[in-house]
């Protein structure tokens, strides 16, 4: 089953024991709370974990300024990025040295690769993502709401359970990597 933004905001509410919602438009506290909450709490769980379904890789458009710093060229980072995992020349996506600043990547490498997390659409959250992310609503929506702190820790341990769940799923989901670069087996070769 795939949700929308409000789908996903109306589920929270009736676990939460709350009345749904149809749209964020709607004259109802649900609505407001839901459309002022939803897209802090998503962004904070997409960038809690490097989920598999929200990996993104992309060579950087170099911008024409050059940066003031100590750095040679500045990049534009993707509208969509919640989170850089990591930054690299075309040759390797990772172990650049590099600065985040004003959303712009400042560096020293011609071009560069970055692997990040991507804000995707909320139909193609898997369901373990989903079901997190509904239990993380409903803690983030239950005090505004109820006002009562007992039902709201409870909501947050749920969710954190409910966030276990799907880290462990999505782990997974690939092949474990291999240790690169490690000094160790290096000296025993």
């Amino acid at each position: 089953m795939t949700f929308t933004a409000t789908g996903l905001c109306s589920r929270a509410l009736v676990k939460l024991g709350a009345d749904s919602i149809s749209s964020f438009e709607e004259e109802t506290t649900e609505a407001h709370i839901a459309e002022q909450l939803y897209d802090p709490t998503l962004n904070a769980l997409l960038a809690s974990y490097p989920w598999r379904f929200a990996l993104s890789q992309v060579s950087l458009a170099r911008l024409a300024t050059t940066p003031a710093t100590e750095y040679q060229y500045a990049y534009a980072l993707p509208k969509d990025c919640v989170r850089i995992l990591s930054a690299g020349s075309s040759v390797r996506s990772s172990g650049l040295i590099y600065r985040l600043f004003q959303n712009q990547l400042h560096c020293n490498q011609e071009n560069v690769i970055l692997t990040y997390i991507a804000r995707p659409d909320e139909s193609t959250f898997p369901p373990f993502f989903t079901q997190a992310l509904i239990s993380r609503l409903a803690a983030e929506f239950c005090l505004p709401l109820t006002e009562s702190t007992t039902r709201t820790d409870y909501l947050r341990k749920i969710a954190e359970e409910d966030l276990k769940t799907a880290r462990l799923i999505d782990s997974q989901q690939i092949i474990p990597r291999a240790f690169q670069d490690f000094s160790l087996i290096e000296v025993r070769s």
